[in-house]
């Protein structure tokens, strides 16, 4: 098992940045690759960012290339999720989630590729 405990969501102003942090406990959090997903009021749960286990690959949705930052610490356990120049359109619930046993280099956009979720965490960008 991989328990995925998400945090740093909350308020913000547009344009402002947040840092969402996922932090796992179980397997050996090295041997997972790493997603974020969101899922906004009404609508599919969508894919955000994606990491490789090592780092070294990340793979972001059109919608945040530029603006979303995708990273992880093997040593902390931890993948982080940096969000700037926040838009209203990025509210929703941000999910973190793993994919255990993954290849070194391989990145998962899909959420079936995903053995593991967190519950999530709220951003909502307003005025």
């Amino acid at each position: 098992q991989v328990q995925l405990v998400e945090s740093g969501g909350g308020l913000v102003l547009p344009g402002d940045s947040l840092r969402l942090s996922c932090a796992a406990s179980g397997r050996a959090f090295s041997s997972c690759a790493m997603g974020w997903f969101r899922q906004a009021p009404g609508k599919e749960r969508q894919f955000v960012a994606a990491i490789s286990r090592g780092g070294g690959n990340t793979l972001y949705a059109n919608s945040v290339e530029g603006r979303f930052t995708i990273s992880r610490d093997n040593a902390k356990n931890t993948v982080y999720l940096q969000m700037n120049s926040l838009k209203a359109e990025d509210t929703a619930v941000y999910y973190c989630a793993a994919a255990y046993g993954s290849t070194w280099n391989v990145l998962r956009p899909l959420m079936d590729e995903y053995n593991y979720w967190g519950q999530g965490t709220q951003v909502t960008v307003s005025s």
